[in-house]
């Protein structure tokens, strides 16, 4: 958390007020540990291009072939105010300034030369965005064929497909009824395309929500993202599922907390 609908709402919401700004100065204001906050010299005197996403990530293209990646971590928020506390970054631009706050500190800021992701496995061996025309059915299952672990966990890890956190993966196995504890190579064809269409379908409709906000997560001008009130099983933990009336559990996977209905989504 923040995953892709959330960093995809903090990008529609700066790209129209960064572009073709000059970064004048980088401050770091608070951050620790250090190497996640890396060459923002670089930034300096440099004009934002563009303001893209990859997976959970934000990419700002500067000028002189430089990129400035932004991750939000667990508790990152971008905002042109002001934090009381637990700043981490502030950029001066042109017509206004930027603040980074990051409660946990799990979040990087660091400019890069463009598309070097060599630092940053994740981002570097990321799979196809969800909305792309690479992620089709064919690519999906085949990418599913190649893991024997959990597929809640192996979605994770961003190389099937990117953007997808806890939230999202626990909402979508919900929806097509499979326990998040199935093997990857063990979905068949039919529940990959109907998988894939969850992904999509889920995706969209909470960035059309600005995201979830559940605990730290806020848009650039403050607000909350309203997906919560959509969200089925994920941190319903003990309530009855909507489709079925039983239970919903949680479990840990992979280290992750993980939520499922044990009926509709039984492993046989």
């Amino acid at each position: 958390m923040p995953e892709l609908p959330e960093v995809e709402t903090v990008r529609l919401e700066l790209e129209p007020i960064l572009v073709n700004q000059k970064i004048l100065s980088a401050s770091l204001v608070d951050a620790i540990p250090a190497k996640k906050y890396q060459d923002l010299e670089l930034a300096i005197g440099q004009t934002i291009k563009s303001v893209n996403r990859r997976g959970k990530f934000l990419i700002l293209e500067l000028s002189n072939n430089l990129e400035l990646i932004i991750h939000l971590g667990m508790t990152g928020v971008i905002a042109f105010k002001e934090f009381e506390k637990h700043v981490r970054v502030k950029l001066e631009l042109e017509n206004n300034s930027l603040y980074f706050q990051d409660v946990r500190r799990f979040g990087r800021f660091l400019v890069v030369k463009a598309k070097d992701y060599k630092s940053m496995p994740t981002l570097h061996k990321m799979g196809p965005e969800p909305f792309s025309k690479q992620f089709t059915n064919k690519q999906f299952f085949t990418a599913l064929q190649k893991s024997n672990t959990a597929l809640k966990t192996y979605l994770l890890s961003q190389k099937p497909v990117a953007g997808l956190g806890n939230i999202y993966v626990d909402e979508a196995l919900w929806q097509v009824k499979i326990n998040p504890q199935t093997k990857a190579k063990d979905i068949s064809l039919a529940k990959v395309k109907r998988l894939r269409k969850a992904i999509i379908e889920i995706l969209q409709a909470s960035i059309e929500a600005q995201g979830t906000t559940l605990n730290d997560y806020r848009t650039v001008s403050g607000e909350v993202g309203e997906y919560a009130n959509q969200l089925n099983v994920y941190g319903h933990t003990g309530e009855p599922c909507p489709r079925c009336k039983t239970e919903i559990e949680r479990i840990i996977l992979g280290g992750r907390s993980t939520h499922f209905c044990p009926k509709c989504q039984n492993i046989n």
